[in-house]
């Protein structure tokens, strides 16, 4: 649960090595393993070996790699994310953001927005 009183959720493709353990530090949420993939959804939105010649890439791993984000090189690696906030009730989703290519983040400030617009459950 975060300060706003929303739970938060991660949804993670794999758990090889201690990937869940070293995420923990930087999520305060519960954490689930979709080893069936259910929720990344019939079309997995993949990039390629091509996407690490965009320019956008590379920024994103230098500003991780400065930030001290080491990663690893197992597993999987080319299914892309996203953020999802989903509201109370019949709200439905709020905000739908999907990586456009590796490391691609969500504005802090839209998934706040988003999360002020859920409307609670009488």
């Amino acid at each position: 649960m975060c300060d706003l009183g929303v739970p938060l959720v991660a949804v993670v493709k794999e758990n090889i090595g201690t990937e869940i353990q070293d995420f923990r530090p930087y999520f305060a949420g519960d954490i689930y393993v979709d080893v069936k993939h259910h929720f990344y959804g019939p079309l997995q939105r993949k990039m390629g070996g091509l996407g690490f010649i965009r320019q956008g890439v590379w920024q994103n791993f230098m500003r991780a790699w400065k930030a001290g984000y080491q990663g690893n090189m197992l597993g999987e690696g080319f299914v892309l994310g996203g953020v999802f906030v989903i509201g109370a009730g019949n709200q439905g989703i709020l905000l739908e953001h999907r990586e456009k290519e590796f490391g691609n983040k969500v504005e802090n400030e839209d998934v706040l927005e988003a999360v002020n617009r859920i409307v609670p459950v009488q």
